[in-house]
């Protein structure tokens, strides 16, 4: 049975200093300020036809892993990381299909600043922006903003919730057909169809109308990445598309069931969202290539055993520093941040010590394992699709380098074409529309 085509994104990992020292890495430890590899990134990336780039963020560094800095700066992890929104307006400038999809937090940014810089990235890319939507999850990120500390997990949501009402409310104070320009008349924006969103809500309040104007979308594509009960409400709630990382294909299926049973619930038609999986695909001209090269990579990953456990620290807010790697790890942790990656973690880890556990973290990267020779890869994707039943696949490698995206865009892709899996070319100027074509 032929599988029908699916859509592909990328999750960049921040847009500054990517797998510093690597292979193929280049000069990035001194270029990283030009984001020259990430506008190449956009380029190779719309030649291949993809839906979107999202681009990955956090607003702090990092010192969950005994109690400092230090390891996060000497390895450069998350940081340095520039302002998102300048890396988009970039890519949206040498690109004019691809949608463009860079990370905002809900407490960073008052509902009427974000609304005004979503709409003008909207109104400057012709309509190609999204927004993914994330709640916060570090207390450090939350000082950095003059905050405490960030809200209870589920409480996050609740407020995101009525932000979400209020940044709708402002993109939809300008009506379709506002803007005039009628020099016969002399008049410009037709004042009866622009109105005042007067908001005043539980956490939020704002007067509006948005002085930026209308957006060419109506409303930007919103992106989220829900894993948790509370989280995938959230997402079902709102999102056009949804970040996965469900490990295995029956996990896979039952995340995207799960959901877009909670969108039914909501009212909403679940094909009008998205779910796309995370995965880390490994190339080789050969079979053997491929797995040489898989083992390289788990190799590295073995010897960077602290560097891992200081990055999930940083989104799961414990210090894995003070853990024995040789000790079993003690259930009934507890976080604040990301929930549904500890839970995965601690369910992994029942009975295993820290080192063991971090050992075959690294045996399955991403949704489904992807190894092997271009076209090996390609038919992988095709069946995980045909068992899970949609939507795609959102790439997530660490380590981007020019060889890598070329691999994807000269190789992959048209293995891809060739079998009629994903689009050849995009049938739609906007984002939205390309997202929903099929």
């Amino acid at each position: 049975m032929q599988a029908k085509p699916f859509h592909l994104g990328w999750f960049l990992q921040g847009s500054s200093v990517q797998a510093w020292g690597e292979a193929w890495t280049g000069h990035i430890g001194t270029s990283w300020m030009k984001p020259e590899l990430f506008l190449d990134m956009a380029r190779s990336l719309e030649r291949a036809c993809f839906d979107y780039l999202l681009l990955e963020d956090s607003s702090y560094v990092g010192e969950s892993y005994a109690g400092s800095t230090e390891i996060y700066l000497k390895s450069g992890i998350a940081v340095p990381r520039q302002d998102p929104s300048v890396v988009a307006a970039l890519m949206c400038a040498v690109t004019s299909r691809i949608g463009i999809v860079p990370t905002f937090g809900t407490y960073a940014y008052p509902p009427y600043l974000l609304a005004r810089l979503v709409g003008t990235l909207d109104q400057v890319s012709a309509g190609r922006i999204g927004w993914n939507v994330v709640t916060g999850s570090s207390d450090f990120a939350a000082m950095n903003f003059g905050l405490p500390g960030m809200p209870e997990h589920d409480l996050r949501y609740d407020m995101a919730d009525e932000y979400m009402e209020v940044v709708r409310g402002l993109w939809g104070s300008w009506e379709p057909g506002a803007f005039l320009a009628d020099g016969e008349t002399g008049v410009l924006v037709d004042h009866a169809k622009v109105h005042a969103t007067n908001f005043s809500g539980t956490w939020y309040k704002t007067r509006g109308p948005l002085n930026s104007g209308p957006l060419p979308q109506g409303q930007p594509v919103i992106a989220q990445a829900g894993g948790s009960p509370r989280g995938r409400e959230f997402a079902a709630r709102h999102a056009d598309t949804i970040v996965v990382h469900s490990r295995g294909i029956r996990d896979m299926k039952a995340y995207r069931d799960d959901v877009r049973a909670r969108m039914v619930a909501h009212g909403r038609d679940p094909d009008g969202c998205k779910v796309l999986f995370l995965v880390s695909p490994v190339f080789g001209e050969t079979e053997a290539e491929a797995a040489e090269r898989k083992r390289l990579h788990t190799a590295r990953a073995e010897a960077q055993i602290p560097e891992r456990l200081a990055f999930f620290g940083k989104i799961t807010n414990i210090d894995f520093g003070a853990f024995d790697l040789d000790e079993p790890l003690r259930q009934g942790l507890k976080t604040n941040g990301h929930q549904q990656s500890l839970d995965q973690f601690l369910k992994k880890a029942a009975g295993k010590t820290l080192r063991q556990v971090m050992l075959e973290q690294n045996t399955m990267e991403g949704s489904v394992e992807l190894v092997g020779t271009i076209d090996a890869v390609a038919g992988q994707m095709a069946e995980a699709m045909q068992e899970v039943g949609g939507d795609g696949f959102l790439f997530a490698m660490p380590n981007v380098t020019r060889r890598l995206l070329a691999e994807v865009e000269d190789g992959l892709v048209p293995a891809l074409q060739k079998r009629g899996l994903v689009r050849r070319a995009y049938a739609h100027d906007q984002f939205r529309d390309n997202l929903l074509a099929f």
